[in-house]
């Protein structure tokens, strides 16, 4: 199948937050690209691929960076896919990052997840697409159901625990 969501990283050092992100668009049965493309360092190749995303057949663009942090605003300014920025920890435990994404000026929206939140990132995505696909959206829903039924069993698992007792001192 052809990818319909594609995961931008400013380089490779941030596959390990992205690999989250990947994990469920698998998981999700959702096609999906990655590349590598760097705001700074390959700035035409960053445009040829805003400019090109959506005639290439991708719906959503989910685009990591740490530090300044500018390739998601710089997809966002190039294309009218939306794009969900991923902040990545790095100088200032990614803080920097962050304001880089969520101030964009008028006109240019990035949608942000937290710091490192590349599985939420692709939640998102999927649930952009969810919005004219009704297979992922019951996917999506299924998905989103698990977490509750994880946080029952997590419940349960505690209440089992009979020796356990709350001391204040």
């Amino acid at each position: 199948m052809d990818p319909v969501i594609s995961i931008i990283m400013g380089s490779t050092s941030d596959l390990p937050v992205m690999e989250k992100a990947m994990s469920l668009l698998e998981e999700l049965e959702i096609p999906f690209e990655v590349n590598a493309l760097s705001a700074h360092r390959t700035p035409g190749a960053v445009e040829r691929f805003a400019k090109e995303a959506s005639g290439r057949g991708i719906k959503v663009i989910i685009a990591a960076a740490g530090m300044a942090a500018a390739l998601p605003g710089v997809i966002a300014a190039q294309t009218t896919l939306p794009v969900i920025g991923v902040p990545v920890k790095g100088m200032l435990d990614g803080l920097d990052a962050l304001l880089s994404i969520v101030q964009m000026p008028p006109g240019i929206p990035v949608a942000t997840v937290g710091v490192n939140g590349a599985m939420n990132a692709a939640i998102l995505a999927a649930q952009i697409l969810a919005t004219a696909d009704s297979a992922v959206a019951e996917r999506v829903a299924r998905h989103k159901a698990r977490l509750g039924e994880k946080i029952e069993k997590a419940n349960q698992q505690l209440a089992g625990i009979k020796d356990y007792q709350y001391k204040t001192n």
